[in-house]
């Protein structure tokens, strides 16, 4: 029986247990630092205030119970791989040997180094911890505002305006126009602004989904600041290349990222944000039982354009993954992803949306198709759940 460890229960690790448990044959181990697997996609209403941690999170040992026997669930950190020896080591000390490995780390938010202030005075959103910290800055917030009543405006900054900024931007705008209506003007001091450093939003989507975008935020009386670079930030001003400087109360950074890789008895083939390099099998270096899925490497499309880190792109890279294992006779052709569609949450029940650069759709019905890709998502990661609860209860 051949033993698989992958590394990581993000998008990717989860969608390469799916494809790889189709082969009775295979011993699978998924290897996490945290207990459960969070939603990211997720984060805006998470934020804002509109999701309950529930809706963002699931239990990874339930779920990898869920399957049949052979799929195991250790909740530890990866301190080391030795890809010669075949040896994953844990934090306990503990090796465990693999016929394969996939690693699927993801990566973390890059608070950029060359900017003053950043790392110290912003919040990121890609672990659960932070965005709870965020969260919690902005209901204080709000309360603040109902409870005082001060004429004063206050200003959520958001740095980076791309899929996540402007998500999340969209319903923090809509949650502060509903406060308005129900309770009252006062909550209508809070601003959020956008800021990017791109001519720009969105500036790796098509000129639709920009224009489109850029109006509901507009209507939702977001502050879009694009060509802005942030020189330094402190506790309470953001500072532009130029002189400019805007008040904040607390900021939120979603600028770049970073990849986490484990130590290993190599030197990897990185690129400037920690991704690794692979080759067009997605393989480690020269070792051909060992892969990289997802945010933590470098993926490019048939142009040889590199895409963004998006959950979608993950799910892609760990499809062909599990397919070049569980079929290792069958001869491989190099992976090529692109991205079908997107569609971005714009606050309520708006959204935008295009697939395959043709269909385009905005509004309510563009709502329900990005709920129902959601919806389709999270109903099958529960089925596995309540499957794997119930095998727990029995034991």
């Amino acid at each position: 029986m051949g033993k698989v460890i992958v590394v990581g229960a993000g998008y990717g690790g989860l969608r390469a247990i799916e494809g790889l448990e189709k082969d009775i044959m295979l011993d699978i181990t998924l290897i996490d630092k945290n207990p459960y697997h969070y939603l990211q996609t997720e984060a805006y209403a998470y934020v804002a205030g509109q999701a309950d941690v529930g809706d963002v999170i699931i239990d990874l040992d339930n779920w990898c119970k869920g399957f049949h026997s052979s799929v195991h669930f250790i909740h530890t950190e990866v301190t080391h791989i030795d890809y010669d020896k075949q040896l994953v080591k844990l934090s306990n000390e503990e090796s465990l040997a693999y016929d394969y490995v996939v690693v699927a780390t993801g990566a973390r938010t890059n608070f950029f180094s060359f900017i003053p202030g950043l790392d110290e005075h912003s919040h990121g959103i890609k672990s659960l911890h932070s965005a709870y910290n965020f969260r919690k800055d902005f209901g204080d917030l709000l309360h603040e505002k109902i409870e005082k009543s001060t004429q004063k405006k206050l200003t959520v900054a958001i740095g980076g305006a791309g899929l996540s900024g402007v998500e999340i931007a969209a319903e923090m705008a809509y949650v502060i126009e509903s406060y308005s209506k129900n309770i009252g003007e006062s909550a209508k001091e809070i601003e959020i602004s956008l800021i990017d450093a791109s001519e720009t939003i969105l500036p790796s989507m098509g000129e639709y989904v920009v224009t489109q975008t850029e109006k509901r935020l507009k209507a939702l009386g977001v502050n879009i600041l694009t060509s802005a670079f942030i020189e330094k930030v402190d506790e309470s001003l953001i500072h532009f290349k130029g002189g400019e400087s805007l008040e904040y109360s607390f900021m939120i950074f979603t600028g770049g990222i970073k990849a986490i890789i484990p130590d290993a008895n190599i030197e990897y083939k990185q690129n400037r944000v920690n991704q690794l390099v692979v080759n067009e099998y997605l393989n480690i270096d020269k070792y051909t039982n060992a892969y990289a899925i997802g945010d933590c490497v470098e993926i490019h499309d048939s142009s040889d354009k590199i895409l963004p880190p998006t959950a979608q792109v993950a799910e892609r890279s760990a499809e062909y993954v599990a397919d070049a294992i569980i079929n290792p006779k069958e001869e491989l052709k190099p992976f090529s992803a692109s991205v079908l569609g997107v569609f971005i949450a714009l606050g309520g029940k708006y959204a935008v949306g295009e697939m395959f650069g043709k269909i385009r759709i905005k509004g309510y019905l563009a709502y329900l198709m990005k709920k129902g890709i959601t919806f389709t998502y999270h109903k099958g990661l529960s089925l596995r759940i309540n499957a794997g609860y119930k095998i727990r209860s029995k034991s």
